[in-house]
């Protein structure tokens, strides 16, 4: 997957006082998404931040305005970079069951590629999600999976593949659980069962016993 627009267009097309400004916004994101996945919004600082983007400390703020704003600003990053993971998939296109099974391998995989994330949500589900909730995109971003549940269901229940009366926010939010507290949930997960859930094998057992799990709850 490649990386996601963190800033405008393209910055060749830039001129080089613009491009600057462009690969120094990206640094300080890329640096703030590590120091907030491994502190927290409360316990990271602005100076290791800048630190570890090779800038100026004062940068931070002329570009982000304050912490939390640049918080704020990775997490936009992240909605651009689900958004365009989810659009690569192309479910629209797809079967009833290829739609539901690749959602769920997909959910799967995004997280086991992007631990960050689960380790970001958790705080910001520790802080009540007051950035979420006041960012009308990271609200939104499931409006047009959950149409595409919707239809997969609804098809799939007239060609009798699935059982009639699943509920598509239910199912979406039981595939993203199933995924998310594997990963949120590994170190103590691992310490309790006496083996490590981050290998490659465990892994590839975990995501086929979710998709078999959540398959099977939709047939007929």
């Amino acid at each position: 997957m490649g990386e996601p627009n963190l800033t405008q267009p393209c910055s060749k097309s830039l001129p080089p006082r613009r491009r600057d400004a462009v690969s120094t916004r990206r640094k300080l994101l890329q640096a703030a998404r590590q120091e907030f996945a491994r502190s927290g919004l409360a316990g990271a600082r602005v100076d290791v931040i800048a630190a570890k983007a090779g800038v100026n400390k004062q940068l931070v703020y002329h570009y982000f305005g304050d912490k939390d704003a640049m918080y704020l600003a990775v997490l936009e990053w992240i909605y651009d970079e689900i958004k365009h993971y989810e659009d690569r998939l192309k479910l629209r296109d797809l079967a009833p069951e290829q739609t539901i099974r690749k959602l769920i391998e997909s959910s799967f995989d995004y997280l086991a590629l992007h631990r960050d994330f689960v380790t970001l949500l958790n705080d910001e589900n520790r802080l009540g999600a007051p950035h979420i909730r006041g960012f009308r995109k990271f609200v939104d971003i499931s409006s047009p999976l959950l149409a595409v549940i919707k239809k997969a269901l609804s098809q799939g229940a007239r060609g009798g593949l699935f059982r009639k009366g699943v509920n598509p926010e239910q199912l979406c939010i039981s595939i993203a659980g199933l995924s998310y507290f594997y990963f949120s949930g590994m170190p103590t997960l691992s310490a309790v069962f006496k083996q490590d859930l981050a290998t490659t094998a465990a892994l590839r057992k975990r995501r086929k016993h979710v998709v078999d799990l959540v398959m099977q709850s939709l047939r007929p």
